[in-house]
């Protein structure tokens, strides 16, 4: 064979070797991962040391931290925000709501995930699981452990995140949080330890899933509302209205209610005692506040349970809002958009029970 032909000949497969890995790259899913920042973007001095700089990493370098992470999907990168999630602000919010919108019609991208701190996560996840308007999967990520921490838990936690948001199955399924190991449902779970990873629970509903090295496991489908069946639209929206959670307590001030009108609440949120309950002194102060058409909604401050309507306190009488299984950060947030419109107490209600 001449030098000729075996050139020719190489030439053929170098190609034919292109081609495929070209094909096989088509073929995986593509997935662009929206940064905001957070402990999973955070470093420390040291790898022992409780305290940190959150959002100290970008995402491109949290990528490349991570092997085997571009087997799963295409992968593109985009810095949102860079902040702790305490000051994660409405305005991240919308601004992160509208780009998935954005990406999500586009039918060259598949799914979503966005890295975000753990102490709102749950609040962020809840919004966009009424904002977002799109069945593909959009995935929240974080880790209790900076980057930079014996053994970090942010990188196993990307890795299964971006497993989530590439698997059909996720599809549908709503806004789901990926946290050691565990798939849950923007409507239920919540952050239970300060410290721990094992950090967000579902305790009244349960798992979604499980992500084992990036194999899936689903368990249930989330009934409430949510994305495409959601009736929110935040195209629009500049700015939300205000509304204050107030935290009871025994022989809690009625004053802290009266302070929330005066500095233009349009909703108030009561973390109440047991199931929605407060003294009958902010009661009172809560009547007053609903007869002058700022909407009350009752939740808890008691980790597990639901609040019901007409049980200890009379909401039909005073005009309350019970906020069934929405503790009071959430309730917030669904209050927030329901306000967005003229609504009586009594479709919010059904807003309660419903989202």
């Amino acid at each position: 064979m001449t030098n000729r032909k075996i050139v020719s000949k190489l030439l053929a497969i170098a190609m034919l070797l292109s081609a495929l890995a070209s094909a096989a790259q088509q073929k995986k899913p593509n997935i662009v991962i929206l940064a905001t920042g957070g402990t999973i973007a955070g470093a420390a001095a040291t790898g022992t040391q409780a305290g940190y700089t959150s959002g100290a990493v970008t995402i491109d370098a949290m990528i490349a931290a991570v092997p085997g992470i571009k087997d799963l999907a295409n992968i593109q990168g985009e810095q949102i925000s860079n902040v702790g999630s305490q000051d994660m602000s409405f305005n991240i919010m919308l601004t992160l709501a509208k780009r998935i919108n954005g990406l999500l019609a586009k039918p060259n991208v598949d799914g979503i995930v966005v890295t975000h701190g753990t102490d709102t996560m749950e609040e962020t996840a809840f919004f966009l699981n009424l904002a977002v308007k799109s069945d593909k999967p959009v995935v929240l990520v974080g880790s209790m452990r900076p980057s930079t921490a014996v053994s970090a838990d942010g990188p196993l936690n990307l890795y299964e995140a971006i497993a989530v948001a590439a698997d059909p199955n996720a599809t549908g399924r709503g806004v789901l949080v990926v946290m050691n190991d565990w798939i849950e449902g923007a409507h239920s779970l919540t952050k239970t330890s300060t410290t721990a990873v094992q950090t967000f629970m579902s305790p009244l509903r349960g798992l979604v899933g499980v992500s084992a090295y990036g194999k899936n496991d689903y368990y249930n489908n989330p009934e409430w509302k949510h994305t495409t069946a959601s009736e929110f639209d935040v195209t629009n929206v500049a700015k939300f209205p205000r509304v204050d959670i107030i935290f009871a307590c025994a022989d809690m001030s009625p004053d802290l209610i009266d302070a929330a009108v005066a500095n233009g609440a349009a909703g108030i949120v009561i973390a109440g005692v047991g199931n929605g309950n407060m003294n009958k002194a902010s009661l009172e102060a809560a009547e007053r506040a609903a007869k002058k058409g700022v909407v009350i909604v009752r939740s808890s401050r008691v980790p597990t349970g639901s609040v019901g309507r007409n049980v200890e306190v009379n909401d039909d009488e005073m005009g309350f809002v019970a906020s069934d299984e929405l503790n009071p950060q959430k309730a917030r947030i669904l209050l927030m958009l329901a306000l967005l419109k003229p609504r009586t107490t009594t479709q919010i209600q059904e807003l309660f029970l419903t989202y």
